[in-house]
């Protein structure tokens, strides 16, 4: 074999892989954008769990004050990256957070490691309905430390919803955590979670959420938690305005969450997001 051909041979070889992977990825973008096209293009909230598919890689940070003004930092609040790999589903891998406390008896350390898998069963685009039903499963392992995390894993079957009226949507989803086991001390707290968005010029989508939490069991069995989460979201801001088909985007948000019950743990939590959309 001559120098040449040994040459052709090899980047042929190379070549292959590369074109193989490129494919991979064409099938996949266009998979999941012909997936999202059946549904509302609205924005995930805050806090409440987005009931459409998305594909992004999300950091939030919050800042929680207690009853006895002690705060705590939340940097990363169990978000990571959400994959749309099949129609209908996506999968979201969440990794820990890092809480820092300002309390001295509270150390500082991560938070437990998160999934969810989430089904779309219903959605209708702007022309169709303008809706999206879904069913989701997110579950944690503990690998918090110092207390951070909990001490069993769960798993949180969550029913979500919403539908649009124009520029206004409501978006709502109701669920329990179900801790496999040490109960007694953890509870199945319910939470349910409901956001009203609108949609303002091209890239402003202001935001009132009221998120509830009803324990069951534990410490505070018997007792409500509400909070009213007014917010900001603005994008999607487009990296390569200059591509039609091109994925990849910009979105920024934030609020704070405030206390409307009698009893809650926290108060005044204000959470901040950054979303790269691909």
């Amino acid at each position: 074999m001559t120098k040449r051909a040994a040459l052709f041979l090899c980047v042929l070889l190379f070549a292959i892989p590369l074109r193989a992977q490129s494919n991979f990825f064409e099938r996949w973008e266009a998979r999941t954008s012909a997936t999202q096209s059946k549904q509302p293009a609205w924005p995930p909230p805050l806090a409440t769990l987005f009931p459409g598919l998305i594909q992004v890689a999300r950091t939030d940070f919050s800042r929680q004050i207690s009853s006895t003004h002690a705060t705590t930092w939340n940097y990363g609040t169990s978000k990571g990256v959400n994959l749309i790999p099949w129609a209908n589903t996506e999968i979201d891998i969440n990794l820990p957070p890092y809480l820092e406390h300002s309390s001295p008896s509270s150390l500082d350390g991560a938070g437990d490691m998160s999934f969810l898998v989430k089904y779309r069963a219903l959605a209708g685009g702007n022309e169709r309905g303008n809706y999206v039903v879904s069913f989701c499963f997110p579950f944690s392992i503990p690998t918090g430390s110092h207390k951070n995390g909990s001490t069993n894993a769960s798993v949180s079957p969550t029913f979500a919803a919403g539908k649009g009226f124009g520029r206004f949507n409501l978006q709502s989803t109701l669920g329990a955590t179900l801790p496999t086991g040490n109960t007694i001390k953890l509870g199945r707290p319910i939470a349910w979670n409901t956001t009203a968005q609108y949609h303002l010029g091209k890239y402003l989508w202001p935001e009132l959420e009221a998120n509830a939490m009803y324990f069951h069991g534990g410490p505070n069995h018997g007792r409500n938690q509400v909070f009213l989460t007014p917010g900001l979201l603005a994008g999607k801001f487009s990296l390569r305005p200059g591509e039609p088909r091109s994925r990849l985007g910009l979105s920024f948000g934030a609020g704070e969450q405030i206390a409307t019950s009698r009893f809650h743990a926290y108060n005044h939590n204000l959470i901040v997001t950054a979303r790269l959309l691909f």
